[in-house]
């Protein structure tokens, strides 16, 4: 293996380690200003940075979080201290990443469905965000399940535009971190959620090594197989987990070092819940981890509120959701290790 594949691969490992897992902090602005509206605080960019700086600098949160996927605006700001996040973040050992997508738009000639952009100048951004200190990158697509959906265009186009910016992430010597999202919005059933999910990751992986991608330098970041919310037969813990690992086992190569999964909507404990489940069954593919935005921030930021003198309990909630994940990494996740926190 050459020096930058070796690079390439030591940095995924690190992101993928034992009991730890990513904070995926790269909210929109226009996301992070409905999160903040509804507890009650203006969105300002001093407002977004206070919020970040007491999830980056929350005692030990090192201990489980492995590195942390930024906004640009967020890459680009400083913590209280004028240190900038990238190098605080660096410097307690959490890895900094930049989200690189421009988001999901609609795809010409077909309804309803969305391909994810901005591959143009991707290329110079990911030189710029290189230099601002990001060792890995994210790239969202989107498939959504419903009547005649999502079509074999939809999920070929999505796959096709995840492989060509996995390979101009390594070109650039960034871990890429592949995020094919099917979407739990809706009625179907556990079955239709696999067999869409089974789909997608074959497509993905098909472009990834059609466009020479080094499959021991990424993480990918998919959904987990899960009955659709409005769906009147949810699965439980334990389906969700088996029929996840089966997937995974089936189109997975065994290159690739590690999974981190995304939440999508789940609640906080049942994000927890179905990790620690896959990670108790036993043969699993590869390191099963996670990569969770609302489910690691939505209870710190409401006990934050904006403000100051809620901080200390803000980052306290913040480093209990964190150690509750990184125990669900190893099976140790329990009702008990969640109620402790409240008690």
């Amino acid at each position: 293996m050459t020096r930058a594949r070796q690079a390439l691969s030591t940095t995924a490992r690190a992101l993928v380690a034992p009991g730890k897992g990513i904070l995926a902090a790269d909210e929109s602005t226009g996301t992070m200003t409905k999160r903040l509206e509804a507890v009650g605080v203006e969105s300002s960019e001093a407002a977004r940075r206070r919020f970040r700086e007491l999830l980056f600098t929350a005692p030990e949160a090192e201990t489980h979080i492995s590195g942390v996927i930024l906004y640009d605006e967020t890459l680009r700001q400083e913590a209280s201290d004028g240190t900038r996040f990238a190098e605080l973040l660096a410097g307690r050992g959490m890895i900094p990443g930049i989200k690189v997508d421009t988001g999901a738009k609609p795809l010409a000639g077909a309804a309803d469905e969305t391909v994810t952009e901005g591959l143009d100048g991707l290329r110079e951004r990911l030189a710029e965000y290189r230099e601002l200190g990001a060792r890995f990158a994210k790239w969202r697509a989107v498939i959504a399940i419903g009547h005649d959906r999502p079509s074999r265009y939809a999920i070929s186009a999505n796959a096709h535009a995840l492989g060509r910016y996995a390979a101009l992430c390594q070109e650039a010597g960034v871990v890429p971190i592949v995020e094919p999202e099917v979407l739990m919005d809706g009625d179907h059933t556990l079955e239709r959620s696999e067999e869409v999910t089974q789909a997608t990751l074959r497509a993905v992986f098909r472009e990834l090594l059609d466009q020479r991608v080094v499959l021991e330098g990424i993480v990918l970041k998919p959904n987990m197989v899960l009955s659709g919310y409005s769906c009147p037969q949810q699965a439980s813990v334990h389906d969700v987990a088996e029929r996840t690992l089966a997937v995974l086992r089936r189109v997975v190569p065994a290159a690739v070092p590690g999974i981190a999964f995304l939440s999508g909507g789940q609640s906080d404990a049942l994000a927890s819940a179905h990790l620690n489940a896959m990670n108790t069954i036993g043969d699993v593919p590869c390191e099963l981890s996670f990569s969770y935005g609302r489910a690691l921030q939505a209870a710190p930021l409401q006990a934050w509120s904006g403000h100051e003198e809620n901080v200390r309990a803000a980052q306290s909630t913040f480093a209990h959701r964190a150690r509750c994940n990184g125990e669900a990494r190893r099976g140790r996740y329990s009702e008990e290790l969640e109620r402790a926190h409240a008690a």
